[in-house]
C-alpha cells in the first residue's frame, strides 16, 4: 500500500508549490487523511501543550478514569463493548465565542495549589479560597490555549484557501461557506487514551466520520493507535513529533460534491503508554448553509448532485444520536429534509 501522504507546507513558498499542492489533492481525494510538517506552529509551542496536557491528566483526569473504569467493571469484560471507548475526554470552545475568559487566571497564585476538584459535569471545575484547579494551571493556562488556538486557526484557513485553490473554487468560497451569520465554529477535543488492559474487547474510540469541515489533530508522538480505513483496511496514521494530522469532515465532502470525502477512522487502546489527542475542529457557523459548490455540481454534469443542502446546526443535531454509524443514511436524512424546509442562500462575510 502507498505511504501515509505526509505534507510539508514550506515548500509552498519555492519551486515544489505545484507539486505540493498535487499531494494535498491527492490526499484529499484519496486518503482524507494527511500529515503536515512545517506548518508554522513553533516547537516550543507545542512541546508546552504536550507537557502541559499530559500533566493535566495525570493530576486531575486519571484517577477520575480509573473510577469510572472500575465503576462500569470494564477490566473484567468478557465480550466486546460496543457503546462506550477507552477515552478521557473533554471540550473547550474558541469560536465564535470563546469560553477561555470564563475561566480565572491563576497562573500568579499557583505557588499555593492544593487538588484539583470535579462537579459531575466533566468540564465544570470547582475554584474556591481554598482548592486552585490544576487544571488551569496546565494544559487551560490561558495563555498558552489562546496562542495554541490561534496558531490552529490560521493554519486551518490556510488548508481552506489551498483546497478552494485545488478546487477550482473562487477564493475565499470555503471560508464564506463557513461563515453563517456569527462566523464559523472552532473548537477543542482533548483526550487522553490510558493503557487498556483489553485492547481487543474494547476500542479507545470507535470508528466514525467526523461531522463537521476540517480537523487539525495534535497527537502524542510515542503511543500510536490512530488508524484509518483505506481500501477496506485499517492504515495507522504514524505518530510523528511536532506535526500536525489533517482531516476531513462530512461538510467538506458535501461542499465538494464527493470529490473529497470523510473517510472512517478509530482509535486502537494500547497495553501501554498513555496516548495524548488534542483535535481542533474548524466547523461552519451553527446556521450556516451547507449543499454542493455549484461550480463543482456542474464539472460534474455526468453524475447529479447526490448531497442535500441543509443547516449545519441540524446536521448536528442529527449526528449527535448517529455518530458511530454510516454517514450516507446522515445525508438521506438531511435530504429528506430539505424538501421540507426552504433554505437560503449561502450566508457571507
Amino acid at each position: 500500500m502507498e505511504n501515509f501522504p505526509i505534507i510539508d507546507l514550506s515548500k509552498l513558498n519555492g519551486d515544489e508549490r505545484s507539486a505540493t499542492m498535487e499531494m494535498i489533492n491527492d490526499a484529499c481525494e484519496n486518503w482524507g487523511f494527511f500529515e503536515l510538517v512545517n506548518h508554522g506552529i513553533s516547537h516550543e509551542l507545542l512541546d508546552t501543550v504536550q507537557r502541559l496536557t499530559k500533566e493535566h491528566y495525570g493530576k486531575c483526569m486519571d484517577q477520575r478514569f480509573k473510577q469510572m473504569v472500575a465503576s462500569k467493571g470494564l477490566e473484567a469484560v468478557q465480550s466486546e463493548v460496543n457503546d462506550l471507548d477507552w477515552e478521557s475526554t473533554f471540550f473547550l470552545r474558541h469560536l465564535p465565542v470563546s469560553n477561555m475568559a470564563e475561566i480565572p487566571d491563576l497562573e500568579d497564585d499557583y505557588r499555593s495549589r492544593t487538588v484539583c476538584t470535579y462537579t459531575k459535569a466533566f468540564d465544570d471545575f470547582v475554584v474556591n479560597k481554598h482548592v486552585y484547579s490544576i487544571w488551569l494551571h496546565v494544559l487551560f493556562n490561558r495563555k498558552a490555549m489562546k496562542e495554541f488556538a490561534v496558531e490552529l486557526e490560521k493554519v486551518a484557513e490556510q488548508l481552506l484557501e489551498l483546497l478552494c485553490e485545488n478546487l477550482g473554487l473562487e477564493e475565499g468560497y470555503l471560508k464564506k461557506v463557513f461563515y453563517g451569520s456569527k462566523g464559523p465554529t472552532f473548537g477543542t477535543k482533548v483526550s487522553n487514551y490510558p493503557p487498556c488492559p483489553k485492547p481487543d474487547l474494547i476500542k479507545g474510540l470507535r470508528a466514525h466520520t467526523d461531522a463537521g469541515g476540517i480537523i487539525l489533530l495534535f497527537q502524542d508522538d510515542e503511543v500510536s493507535g490512530l488508524q484509518l480505513l483505506k481500501d477496506d483496511q485499517w492504515v495507522d496514521v504514524p505518530p510523528m513529533k511536532h506535526s500536525i494530522v489533517i482531516n476531513l469532515g462530512d461538510q467538506l465532502e458535501v461542499i465538494t460534491n464527493g470529490k473529497y470525502k470523510s473517510v472512517l477512522h478509530r482509535v486502537i487502546a494500547q497495553t501501554e503508554g498513555n496516548r495524548m489527542s488534542i483535535a481542533s475542529f474548524y466547523n461552519p457557523g451553527s446556521d450556516a448553509v451547507i449543499y454542493p459548490a455549484p461550480a463543482l455540481v456542474e464539472k460534474e454534469a455526468v453524475n447529479s448532485q447526490v448531497y442535500p443542502k441543509f443547516v449545519f446546526e441540524d446536521y448536528m443535531k442529527l449526528y449527535a444520536g448517529l455518530k458511530f454509524q454510516a454517514k450516507e443514511p446522515r445525508f438521506e436524512a438531511m435530504k429528506n429534509m430539505e424538501t421540507i424546509v426552504n433554505l437560503g442562500p449561502i450566508a457571507t462575510v
